[in-house]
């Protein structure tokens, strides 16, 4: 059995933090990173080993890619429906390149294995969580964004999923400048937490 020290697992998941694309400093980070950030992703729990979680990873001339995928889609769908923002519009075309790298977050259905979609959704969350541990011990900033181009049916072809299949956000990942690590704010778990027995 591994020799863990509980100490600094403690100290990992209490530092993990939400950082904003704005907050990032512009210097890449390196891909070993990044690959390292999926493989632990890749061993979040998974009922009967669906392992649902599909990720899309964007970066350098990817991130223009993306920008003008989910802008050009974004003016469409919403032209379509009478309520385009160009605000809106702009926002999707030039955030993208405030981040290092954007990794599309997927969940894929298995036809062949009868899993509840909730139990899916949930194995690709601690898939994403895994990210965030890994990018917290690197230092790094990410930010799972759920915005955008999400929940458009119409957004699954460009990112390899299917009808069946959801479309669950992006995570935005860079540098940060260290010494402005936010503070964690979390109310008690003693209002959370009821014990019996």
């Amino acid at each position: 059995m591994p020799d863990f020290k509980p100490e600094l697992v403690n100290q990992l998941l209490r530092e993990r933090r939400s950082l904003y694309p704005a907050q990032y400093t512009g210097e890449p980070v390196d891909d070993v990173v990044i690959k390292e950030m999926l493989e632990n992703a890749n061993w979040a729990p998974t009922h009967r080993l669906t392992e649902p979680w599909r990720f899309v990873v964007f970066s350098g001339e990817g991130l223009k890619k993306l920008a003008v995928f989910q802008s050009e889609l974004y003016r469409q769908v919403s032209t379509r429906a009478g309520h385009f923002d160009e605000g809106k519009f702009e926002k999707l075309a030039t955030k993208p390149m405030l981040a290092s790298h954007i990794i599309a977050i997927g969940m894929a259905r298995d036809p062949k294995v009868s899993v509840p979609e909730q139990e899916e959704l949930a194995s690709v969350a601690m898939a994403v969580q895994n990210m965030y541990l890994t990018a917290t011990a690197y230092n790094i900033g990410c930010y799972w964004g759920s915005g955008g181009v999400t929940y458009y049916e119409e957004a699954k072809p460009f990112f390899g999923l299917g009808p069946d299949d959801k479309l669950m956000g992006f995570l935005y990942i860079g540098n940060v400048n260290k010494e402005k690590w936010p503070k964690g704010r979390r109310k008690s778990i003693d209002d959370k937490v009821t014990w019996i027995g």
